[in-house]
This record gives C-alpha cells, sequence and structure tokens, in this order.
C-alpha cells in the first residue's frame, strides 16, 4: 500500500519511518513524503493511480491541505485514493471543512501511531 505523507515539518518523515520500521520492512507500506501541498500535487500527477492513501497536514505554507484536498477531490472523481487530513488544530470548522471537501477521515496532532495504524489497516482492506 503506497501512501503519501505531506507535511512541512522536517521531523515527520524519520518519526513515520521510525514508527512504521515493521511494515515497511515486511513490504505492506511504502511511504512517500511531500514537504508541501504543491510537492505533493506534482507527485500524484504521475503516481495518482499508485497512491492508496494520503495523509495530509491542513496548515502549511503556500497550498494548504484542505487546498490540495480540493484540488484532488475536482480532478479525480473515479476511484480515489482515502485522504486522511492531519491537525495540530482540531478545531471543528478545520473538521467541517475538510469532512465537506471529501476528507475521509480527520485526525489530531499529537498523532496516537497505534490508531493510524488500525485505521491504515480498515482502509487497506
Amino acid at each position: 500500500m503506497k501512501v503519501l505523507v505531506v507535511d512541512d515539518e522536517a521531523d515527520v518523515q524519520p518519526l513515520f519511518l521510525q514508527r512504521f520500521r515493521r511494515e515497511i520492512k515486511n513490504g505492506d507500506i511504502d511511504f512517500t513524503f511531500a514537504q508541501s501541498g504543491e510537492e505533493a500535487y506534482e507527485y500524484l500527477v504521475d503516481h495518482y493511480s499508485e497512491v492508496v492513501m494520503i495523509l495530509s497536514d491542513i496548515n502549511m505554507p503556500g497550498m494548504s491541505g484542505l487546498d490540495l484536498l480540493r484540488q484532488i477531490r475536482a480532478k479525480h472523481e473515479s476511484a480515489p485514493p482515502t485522504i486522511m487530513m492531519v491537525t495540530a488544530y482540531g478545531d471543528e470548522e478545520n473538521y467541517q471543512q475538510a469532512m465537506q471537501l471529501g476528507a475521509d477521515d480527520f485526525l489530531t496532532k499529537p498523532l496516537d501511531f497505534s490508531v493510524l495504524k488500525d485505521k491504515l489497516k480498515t482502509f487497506a482492506s
């Protein structure tokens, strides 16, 4: 399962690689990382069909996670990947906007990786 993680924080990539090292080693999950909404969108131009899930931060400079979500849902109506929004600001407004734009789930930081692993298993099956 290919998962695209979109977050402007530099420590996200090593954290995910550490927390999912067993799943990566077993070949269950293949992570790709983008540090901006623009970078993620460019990646999806050539790799959209490979990505099963997108985990995107909401608050990023430039294209926000909500803007990325809006563009993905507008451009790709058939067989979209599962999109989970992640934010340090778990306010009701962000939640409602993410759900209206077509997010499949909404998580708050700091991430509970055991909950995230359960959600990944659920969405993958």
